[in-house]
């Protein structure tokens, strides 16, 4: 029996389509909150009377024309009298709402995408007529509830992610992507703290007046002002000697340009600064050093070395860390999040330098391959210094188009993100992105492999070579296919739309009725357009229309994508089906659908099982995954026999390693605290038949989860 003081489950609330971004309750009565999510919109939850101890929802707010990441409560006043909720979100606008519409009473578009200006991190409210808030355009704004921006304060030099609000109401500290904590006092930024980590995420006002950091390096760090607080000599020394030895990538920005040539010496330092947080570089012999003034200290403070900058011009390698490398690449995580730098030197082996790395961040896994693959085919052919690419089309000089494909093997080294495959995109983790939960050990002791409920998707995409392709075909297409130029702009359009988390322009009714219609070409032009259709069925608006807008639409889709799998059908239109499948799990009506069309589906899919195709066995492993992890909990055993009848089908001819570790997690995710499904799973054999793949270790993950899995069947 649980104890009296601990927290034990009270219930699940399903609701938004994708993952939950912002909560808040301050101020909202008897057990009620907001909550705000990527599938752009806000919503306002109520307990239930009845027993079963849920919510329900009172009310839901859309406007935003992106995913929605912040949302802040301000407390009634006589104007309004039930509050207002302000949201932040990807599309730089801040929307506020009252309880009494859907839209938005005001929308503030201050920090709409004009020069620097970005997206919107957080909020913070200052009363009931003001309140705060901060973005990637490294500006804070302080707004009046009716929509005014009074006040614009600079200091930070890159991204910000949170704010905290003194009871004053006046002053207030912020934390960013340039590893500082900002104390702001009458307007002014008073002090800077800069912390040995790389993203400085989230801050707060703890009631005795400290302040509360957490930081990427997994630290929550507080700050005082008054003496009796303080930490001892040597601690805070240590924390300036742990500052000092921190690396600062100058292609942050944060610096400037550097040339190390310009730079004075050490005697530079014995100026005083004019200035808090005003940061000065000096050369030390071939290095070079930042320094930060610090008022309350009256000296410079070390705050690390300078790596990477043009002060390596001289060698063809890539100062990291204290080290040389041939290659530096940068990884974007999340939207508007922070980079990591993956270091490599052609003379290392991409496999384990791939695992280092998401062991070092603590990423899942799962994408071990990816971004090995990523650094084969960003090195290939490469000694020190670039070679031209191999994959050219000889006769327009770019990359090939592949269906299904990214950025094209010939694309720039360096370009293309090894988890999108777009060229300077981010690996958006949101269900469907694939990502499962962070690997803190490779140990088989922790499960971090299944059960995995959330979708995985197919998300790469290069937009430009998919319309090339498509305008290729078009000229050859028969007459009664041939496309107008008006009709391929709209499909343009609603491709650009789908691929870019910060596009205006939303999908239109027409455009998702084009490419319903365009998707019917004949089977050996038709590829493309199944390309753009896998893409866009991510987004809500158009996995509401094509799966479930009208029950005779998603069973018309799903019945002409089957017809796409048959087995005699050619691979690419198979993979392309199976992939668009997968993606139709993005949304709540996708999954409705493919759910209720279970049977026929993993049916067809179980007859690809003896292509001979390492992509369509990857497609095919994940859409079983898919169903695997809609059906976990749920007491359908019939449709669990299914999985593990295909899976356990797959498994006898798929050689791929990918494929056969996505039909593994969805084993063992159709399995996991289910005692019927493992019996089921036991009589078939399962046990069995995966054991050969305990000992695999290239890659890792096989071996790992494939134990877990027979572990769990024990």
């Amino acid at each position: 029996m649980a104890s009296p003081n601990s927290y034990k489950l009270s219930c699940s609330i399903p609701g938004h389509e994708m993952d939950v971004r912002g909560l808040s309750a301050a101020f909202f009565p008897d057990g009620a909150f907001v909550s705000v999510s990527r599938d752009r919109t806000g919503r306002v939850w109520v307990p239930n009377s009845s027993p079963d101890r849920g919510f329900t929802e009172m009310h839901c707010m859309t406007g935003h024309q992106n995913f929605v990441s912040c949302v802040c409560i301000i407390a009634p006043s006589d104007t309004y009298p039930r509050g207002l909720i302000a949201t932040g979100g990807n599309d730089h606008n801040i929307c506020v709402f009252t309880l009494d519409q859907p839209q938005p009473l005001f929308t503030l578009k201050g920090h709409k995408n004009t020069g620097h200006e970005d997206c919107v991190r957080g909020l913070a409210v200052v009363s009931d007529l003001e309140f705060f808030s901060c973005s990637n355009d490294t500006s804070i704004r302080r707004w009046l509830v009716t929509g005014e921006c009074v006040q614009v304060y600079y200091s930070h030099t890159n991204y910000i992610y949170s704010l905290a609000v003194f009871p004053n109401g006046q002053d207030f500290v912020s934390t960013g992507e340039d590893r500082t904590l900002r104390i702001w006092k009458q307007g002014e930024c008073q002090q800077t703290i800069r912390l040995p980590a790389q993203s400085v995420w989230c801050c707060c006002i703890l009631p005795n007046g400290d302040i509360a950091v957490g930081a990427s390096d997994g630290l929550i760090r507080v700050f005082t002002e008054v003496e009796d607080r303080m930490a001892s000599p040597q601690d805070l020394q240590a924390f300036e000697d742990e500052l000092s030895k921190t690396t600062i990538d100058p292609k942050t920005g944060d610096l400037g340009d550097i040339k190390m040539e310009d730079l004075p010496g050490r005697d530079h330092l014995d100026e005083p600064g004019n200035r808090e947080g005003q940061t000065r570089l000096i050369k030390e012999g071939q290095k070079v050093e930042a320094y930060q003034w610090s008022v309350a200290d009256s000296r410079w403070m070390k705050i690390g070395d300078v790596v990477g900058g043009s002060n390596q011009q001289t060698s063809k390698k890539v100062n990291y860390e204290g080290k040389e490398y041939d290659f530096v690449f940068t990884i974007d995580i999340n939207e508007g999040g922070p980079s990591m730098k993956l270091p490599y030197n052609v003379t290392d082996d991409p496999w384990l330098t791939a695992h280092n790395f998401l062991q070092k961040n603590e990423l899942s896994p799962m994408f071990l391959d990816q971004v090995a693959n990523f650094i084969i085919e960003n090195t290939k052919g490469h000694t020190l210094g670039a070679a031209p690419p191999s994959a050219a089309d000889p006769f327009t000089g770019t990359g090939r188009y592949i269906p299904g494909s990214g950025t094209p093997t010939g694309a720039p080294v360096g370009a293309a993100d090894p988890f999108t495959g777009v060229t300077f995109a981010c690996l958006l983790l949101f269900p469907g992105g694939g990502a499962y939960s962070s690997a803190a050990s490779r140990q088989t002791s922790t499960n971090i492999y299944f059960p995995k409920t959330d979708g995985v998707t197919f998300e790469q995409a290069n937009a430009t070579q998919i319309m090339a392709k498509l305008r290729e075909l078009n000229g050859g297409a028969p007459g009664e296919y041939r496309l107008s130029e008006e009709v391929l702009g709209s499909l343009e359009k609603l491709l650009v739309s789908v691929c870019d988390p910060c596009a205006s322009e939303q999908p239109t009714t027409e455009q998702i009725s084009l490419l319903w219609k365009t998707s019917h070409w004949p089977e050996d032009i038709v590829f493309p357009v199944l390309d753009i259709l896998r893409l866009a069925v991510r987004h809500p608006q158009v996995n509401e229309s094509l799966c479930g807008g009208d029950a005779d639409n998603g069973v018309a889709l799903c019945n002409h994508l089957l017809s796409l799998m048959k087995p005699q059908a050619r691979p690419a239109n198979q993979m392309l089906a199976l992939r668009t499948l997968c993606n139709c799990f993005s949304g709540w009506r996708g999954r409705a659908l493919l759910l209720a069309q279970r049977e026929a589906v993993l049916s067809h899919a179980a007859d690809l099982c003896s292509v001979c195709n390492k992509n369509i066995h990857i497609a095919l492993a994940t859409l079983v995954l898919n169903y695997a992890g809609s059906l976990h909990g749920q007491p359908d055993l019939e449709a669990k026999a299914q999985c593990l009848s295909v899976a356990s089908a797959a498994l006898e001819s798929v050689q791929d390693k990918e494929a056969v570790f996505r039909l593994l997690v969805a084993l063992g995710t159709t399995v996991a605290s289910d005692q019927t499904a493992q019996d089921l799973a036991k009589s078939l054999g399962v046990t069995s038949q995966i054991a050969k793949y305990t000992s695999v270790t290239d890659p890792a993950k096989v071996g790992e989860c494939c134990q877990l899995v027979l572990k769990e069947l024990q």
